[in-house]
């Protein structure tokens, strides 16, 4: 039920783009700065230094500056960094780290839809949906050695391969209907979102392992706090950020 109300806004902001999609994102990127800051037990740092650490840099990348969102999130991290020190914070560098990681990964979604529009952003969330309900549904069809017993005893290497051979089905059935040039290619990089996407999720469950928590949140009935929802969305935009930066053009566009 979560989904089914939570799915259309987001579409509609991904079908329109622009601004809208950028409030959506600077909107998330606050809320799970917050939530970080709970779970890393740096909430009573001084007013809403996580949130604004998070938000700022997606805020200087909707503005079309690069160079400045990356400043942001450096200087936004070791500020956080001090003043979660000084609060006594018992991990101010997980609390600075991931502040800075938040913020760059949401920054990639502005940047992904600035360059490569719509069809970029409904690749990306496409594909982790995919590769959740996948993993999901593997895993508990198939069981099978455990993935990472130690920070999440639920994943198995079954639903990594259900993850990413759903993954793999969503690239080829995008690539086929926008006639990418290269959709072999195309399906090569939905798996590796898909890998990034499930290592994005292991790194959360181990962060919540270390501070000893089961969810980062509560706003989202039965899936737990926005981080638990879009941890491996942050992983697959970082990715797919690094792609299209490294070849110059949205891996959609690659040639064979």
């Amino acid at each position: 039920m979560s989904a089914l109300v939570l799915i259309p806004p987001v579409l509609l902001a991904v079908w329109l783009g622009g601004w809208l999609l950028a409030v959506l994102v600077v909107l998330v990127a606050a809320g799970m700065g917050w939530e970080w800051a709970r779970l890393t037990g740096c909430a009573a740092t001084p007013g809403l230094l996580v949130p604004c650490a998070a938000a700022l840099p997606v805020v200087a990348m909707a503005m079309g500056a690069p160079g400045l969102a990356l400043l942001l999130a450096a200087a936004s991290a070791a500020a956080l960094w001090f003043a979660a020190r000084r609060a006594g914070a018992p991990a101010p560098e997980w609390s600075a780290l991931g502040a800075a990681w938040i913020a760059l990964a949401c920054a990639a979604v502005v940047w992904l839809d600035s360059r490569g529009g719509y069809a970029a952003i409904l690749w990306l969330f496409l594909t982790v949906w995919a590769t959740d309900s996948g993993a999901f549904v593997a895993g508990r069809a198939l069981g099978g050695p455990r993935l990472a017993p130690r920070f999440s005893p639920n994943k198995t290497w079954a639903g990594v391969a259900g993850g990413a051979v759903s993954a793999a089905l969503v690239g080829w059935a995008l690539a086929a209907l926008t006639h990418a040039p290269g959709v072999a290619l195309v399906v090569a990089a939905s798996v590796a979102l898909s890998v990034a996407a499930q290592a994005g999720d292991l790194a959360e469950s181990a962060a919540k392992r270390r501070f000893g928590a089961k969810d980062s949140g509560h706003i989202i009935p039965g899936h737990g706090g926005l981080l638990d929802r879009l941890d491996g969305m942050l992983a697959a935009a970082a990715l797919q950020w690094l792609l299209t930066v490294a070849s110059g053009v949205s891996p959609l566009l690659w040639r064979g």
